[in-house]
């Protein structure tokens, strides 16, 4: 068979397209399920004029590899040259999930150019369509917050994130960026004491700014990946009010009212990790890179009291810009990050809750899990 397809190549290679192809269907008679035999046998089709055995032979080679690269440039390329341009655009963004990581020669770079170029038109004519087929519904259509993202994420105007826990996942809950507001009746009455809040942050701030210390405080001997520049430095700290499920001891004398508000808010409480609640600072032209959180047994809340001009914060495909005292609660296993491109700190006010759709039969079992682990950590340290 090796024989063969060597022979088969050299007669490609001076132009006798008849034993090229001879060869060739002998070499596939002994090793049907190879697909360079079938991409070679394709590509001497396609020399000889005959797109459509061409385009047979290429899927051949699909059914022995699905996500073969080479096929899918092939297949899609051929449907160009065979004028559907619409299919060889939806083929071409196929192939490219799979091009390859390493480097590509320059043939197969300028490939990868040409399908990228076609693709993006087979893209902007799908968008065209959404949105038309959007606008035919005619400007009283009611459209919910959920029906506009299957929108956007359709035109290909966002893209689709997935809840990705560092440890804990629990299966089957609802995956969403940014929860809506009615889903938490306590979140109106947490704004509502915005101004108390600032207030105590801002005294704190005055008179016990050695209560900031960094967020990120790694051993340096870890891996740190992307906080290798954010780790112990103060252009992102944190004061924390409950640490680990423990108020911390200058807390209640510090933040009464915080604490007040936070009392009304459904936090985790799981010995010696949760509930956690902070104040986070965010010095100018600091950057929090991207990144998830544990588990989605917990959402977060922000709460922000210093909110500056250039300042953001993505979660998924969605971004925002923080407004003094108006909260929101996400999903921080998507992943997100945070900016502040401004002028002047920013700080919010961050608390973790339990996941508004875990029953409180779910979370019984949660909490057993995580402690049952913790408990077998301490065990094994003890052995040590």
């Amino acid at each position: 068979m090796f024989e063969l397809n060597r022979d088969a190549r050299a007669a490609l290679g001076r132009g006798d397209l008849p034993v090229a192809l001879e060869k060739l269907r002998a070499a596939l008679a002994i090793e049907p399920a190879s697909p360079s035999l079938w991409l070679n046998y394709a590509a001497a089709l396609r020399r000889s004029k005959d797109l459509p055995g061409a385009l047979k032979a290429v899927d051949e080679a699909l059914k022995c590899n699905p996500r073969n690269f080479s096929a899918l440039l092939s297949k899609a390329s051929l449907l160009e040259e065979a004028g559907n341009t619409l299919e060889s655009g939806r083929i071409y963004g196929l192939a490219l999930m799979f091009r390859p990581s390493d480097s590509l020669d320059d043939a197969t770079a300028e490939a990868v150019r040409r399908a990228e170029a076609a693709h993006a038109r087979y893209r902007a004519g799908v968008t065209s369509a959404v949105d038309q087929a959007v606008a035919a519904l005619g400007p009283e259509a009611e459209i919910s917050q959920s029906a506009r993202r299957f929108i956007e994420f359709t035109a290909g105007r966002a893209r689709i994130y997935t809840p990705q826990p560092v440890d804990f996942h629990v299966p089957g809950l609802p995956s969403q960026e940014f929860y809506d507001r009615e889903l938490f009746p306590w979140i109106d009455e947490l704004e509502l004491c915005t101004g108390a809040i600032a207030a105590e942050l801002d005294a704190a701030r005055r008179d016990r700014p050695e209560l900031f210390v960094p967020y990120v405080d790694a051993d340096e001997s870890l891996p740190l990946d992307q906080w290798k520049d954010l780790n112990r430095s103060d252009r992102w700290s944190a004061l924390h009010v409950i640490q680990h499920g423990t108020i911390r001891p200058y807390a209640p004398e510090l933040f009464p009212a915080t604490l007040a508000a936070l009392s009304r808010l459904p936090q985790p409480d799981l010995p010696g990790r949760t509930p956690n609640a902070m104040f986070s600072s965010l010095q100018p032209k600091t950057r929090i890179p991207p990144h998830t959180g544990v588990s989605n047994g917990r959402l977060v809340v922000h709460l922000p009291l210093v909110a500056p001009p250039g300042c953001g914060f993505r979660v998924g495909s969605q971004t925002r810009a923080w407004e003094k005292g108006r909260a929101w609660v996400f999903d921080d296993t998507i992943d997100h990050e945070a900016w502040n491109d401004g002028e002047e700190v920013r700080i919010i006010l961050i608390a973790d809750i339990w996941n508004v759709f875990m029953s409180e039969a779910e979370r019984r079992v949660y909490r057993a899990v995580r402690v049952g682990i913790d408990q077998h950590h301490a065990v094994a340290a003890h052995d040590l």
